[in-house]
């Protein structure tokens, strides 16, 4: 489902990823760990164009995301392409970006209507069926000020979903939120991971890792380390620095 092959990227003088390769199957979770500066989000936000490559690419169901080839060229899309395979891939963002002034049901309906075309009924019906998913029914006309971190994490997720994507890309889903909100999250990106949804998943939770995850990546100073199963990579890594990494989380 996700391909990325040679992802280099640059700011300015700083090369944060260094040629990652990386493949995710459909239906799917794969979970990101490693330490800050690591190049995880920048690695996320590359996938869906968010970031420009300086060099390889990026393909999700077989469509190269951001640019065309023109023989053994890669040509940028223009913008308004580029929104079009947004839609294919959700993302949910470690600080919610939800908009302060819709309501739940106006923030998930949103891209469905605007970017999909759907009528609104057909956008309502939908939310509906989200928000009661992520156990949200109840705020449906509730603002984003009025709910907790946990909360508003949950209807970024419903969302994202209602896009129908085809991959959903999480940027530390619980980073900024309380520990006693964290378990709330992590209930519902399990419930996703049951459904078959193909995730992926950049986290500083190696408990959720070891629990849901089909593949682990430990990524460090822009590079794929080592990637395998929760129970090899976590339980018998074979890298000092994933094990340097490890003694210090677990």
């Amino acid at each position: 489902m996700v391909d990325i092959r040679g992802v280099h990227k640059s700011f300015g003088p700083l090369e944060v990823l260094r040629g990652v390769d990386l493949q995710v199957r459909a239906g799917e979770v794969t979970v990101i760990l490693g330490p800050s500066g690591s190049g995880k989000s920048t690695l996320l936000r590359s996938i869906n164009h968010l970031e420009r490559l300086n060099r390889g690419y990026v393909s999700i169901d077989g469509e190269l995301i951001g640019y065309r080839r023109s023989g053994n060229k890669l040509h940028e899309l223009k913008e308004r392409d580029v929104l079009k395979q947004r839609t294919h891939i959700g993302f949910v963002f470690q600080n919610f970006n939800l908009f302060p002034h819709l309501t739940v049901v106006e923030n998930v309906i949103e891209a469905p209507v605007s970017a999909l075309g759907r009528t609104r009924r057909a956008a309502l019906e939908q939310a509906d069926v989200l928000l009661t998913r992520v156990g949200l029914a109840d705020k449906a006309d509730a603002y984003p000020r009025q709910l907790s971190g946990g909360q508003q994490q949950r209807v970024a997720i419903a969302r994202a979903l209602a896009l129908e994507p085809k991959v959903l890309l999480f940027d530390e889903p619980t980073s900024a939120l309380d520990p006693e909100l964290v378990g709330e999250v992590l209930d519902v990106l399990k419930d996703l991971a049951r459904t078959g949804t193909t995730m992926i998943v950049v986290t500083h939770e190696v408990g959720f890792a070891r629990e849901v995850a089909d593949t682990v990546v430990f990524m460090d100073d822009g590079l794929v380390v080592e990637a395998g199963r929760p129970s090899d990579v976590l339980d018998a890594p074979r890298h000092e620095r994933t094990r340097a990494f490890l003694s210090k989380v677990l």
